[in-house]
């Protein structure tokens, strides 16, 4: 036995090697970073080039050079032109697609977004393509650069991170096996930045003490801008508030009272550069419940709570919308009102890694986790939680008593959550992404599902194990 495990780590060793070998025949420690210009309207997308920038020292995988998660809307593919040679890929996902689905988008609206891919800086030329999904999940290239590292105009070297105060607050390691976390304040004033320290701190407590990242908390660092707004809290579009905050981050995205994003891509990549990061989360000094996250893209989360008792929300936030934009993770809800429109096609499978159409029972993408015994789909009191979630529905979640009156639902929901026969099952349990039917999660709840303080399920822990095994083995 001892042997076996022996031969074991040799061989991963050896591989590890091979790989970090690959690297280095073809990339710089230094970051390329990429800008485009990402326009269009509903089935309608075109994407053109911005800048091309230099960056510091490369902080994500060294190992790993093509992607092996399969995850995001869209594929980003690095080829060496000599050879062409495929030797870096990422997936990720937009603003764009999500605005996409919206009914801006549906009645012909056509609208230009900034965004941003990275990847290690190449030694030779390169094309970069960026290929997105159809509707069948199959990739088609839609966008396609090259890039000669050796020119003297094509690429950007100026230093071009704005002058903030910068601090590591979790200090693991060096980057190039760490998963580098990035926590940047947006309306927080000179005066708020004590705030935003003990925000950042205590966020970052909160998710390195939620499984499976607190099993894993060594293999994160965490580092802290200290990025100053003119003035406190951000914008809120239907109250007519209008805050001169550093990110732009506004409540009102697509819509929607409670989702809050940005599209200054370009401050928050300029700002972001001066540390070595694979993820952004944005703290939003605001007490109206809200934030986002998109995969591979930012997360945000508002800090501000007023209302005595409800402070667990802007905790379960935080680590929810880090599973949307670390893991890949697709919402579990289906009765919250969102400005999405057929954000899932009906019977295709989605991409993300705990939402499932149900296809095909015997080859469920989770099969290997589902308890024995368990039924596909799995009955559960689906009529009940619906009543339920329809009364919520129907109150202002902006009235001053909608927590009084929230909390007797609250816990009838729960109460059907903690199921004896069913807590800690997974299986699959329809009502998912958005949708009543045809899709389904894989277990009764999760921090995915409700807005509580329950954990992960078991499938949603793995896909965050291999994020965060991809960037660090």
């Amino acid at each position: 036995m001892r042997r076996t495990v022996f031969i074991s780590i040799i061989l991963t060793l050896a591989v590890s090697s091979s790989a970090l070998s690959q690297y280095n025949h073809w990339f710089l420690d230094k970051t390329l970073r990429v800008d485009v210009y990402h326009t269009g309207t509903k089935g309608q997308e075109t994407i053109s080039l911005n800048q091309v920038y230099q960056e510091g020292e490369w902080p994500g995988t060294r190992t790993q050079l093509l992607d092996p998660l399969g995850l995001g809307e869209y594929l980003m593919r690095v080829f060496d032109v000599a050879s062409a040679q495929l030797i870096f890929s990422r997936g990720y996902s937009a603003f764009f697609n999500e605005w996409q689905t919206t009914d801006e988008a549906m009645a012909g609206i056509t609208r230009t977004f900034h965004e941003t891919v990275r990847f290690p800086y190449p030694k030779n030329p390169v094309q970069v393509t960026i290929s997105r999904r159809d509707k069948q999940m199959v990739f088609h290239e839609i966008f396609s650069t090259t890039i000669d590292p050796k020119s003297p105009t094509q690429i950007h070297k100026e230093a071009h991170a704005p002058s903030f105060k910068v601090t590591k607050i979790v200090d693991n390691g060096g980057p190039e096996n760490k998963v580098d976390l990035l926590i940047l304040p947006d309306g927080y004033t000179k005066s708020d930045m004590e705030k935003f320290h003990n925000d950042a701190k205590h966020l970052s407590d909160v998710l390195l003490g939620t499984s499976p990242f607190k099993e894993r908390k060594k293999d994160f660092n965490v580092w802290i801008i200290d990025v100053e707004s003119r003035q406190s809290g951000i914008d809120i579009p239907d109250k007519n508030e209008w805050k001169d905050n550093a990110l732009g981050t506004t409540y009102n995205t697509f819509g929607s009272a409670r989702y809050a994003l940005t599209e200054e891509n370009r401050i928050i990549r300029d700002i972001a550069s001066a540390v070595p990061y694979d993820a952004i989360a944005i703290l939003l000094n605001d007490s109206r419940y809200g934030g986002g996250g998109i995969y591979n893209l930012y997360e945000t989360t508002y800090t501000g709570e007023k209302v005595k008792g409800q402070e667990w929300q802007t905790d379960y936030m935080f680590v929810h919308e880090f599973g949307h934009s670390f893991g890949g993770l697709g919402d579990e809800y289906y009765t919250s009102q969102v400005s999405y429109n057929d954000f899932y096609s009906k019977g295709i499978e989605p991409w993300e890694p705990n939402l499932t159409a149900l296809n095909d029972p015997e080859n469920l993408k989770w099969k290997d986790l589902v308890s024995k015994g368990t039924l596909l789909p799995t009955p559960w009191d689906k009529p009940k939680y619906d009543s339920l979630e329809s009364i919520r529905g129907k109150l202002d979640r902006l009235a001053a008593d909608y927590y009084q009156k929230r909390e007797p639902i609250l816990r009838q929901e729960q109460t059907i959550m903690e199921n004896p026969q069913l807590v800690g099952k997974v299986g699959a349990f329809e009502g998912a992404g958005y949708v009543s039917k045809g899709v389904y999660r894989p277990a009764l709840d999760c921090r995915m599902f409700s807005l509580s303080l329950v954990g992960f399920d078991p499938v949603c822990s793995a896909a965050i194990e291999r994020v965060i095994d991809y960037y660090t083995k």
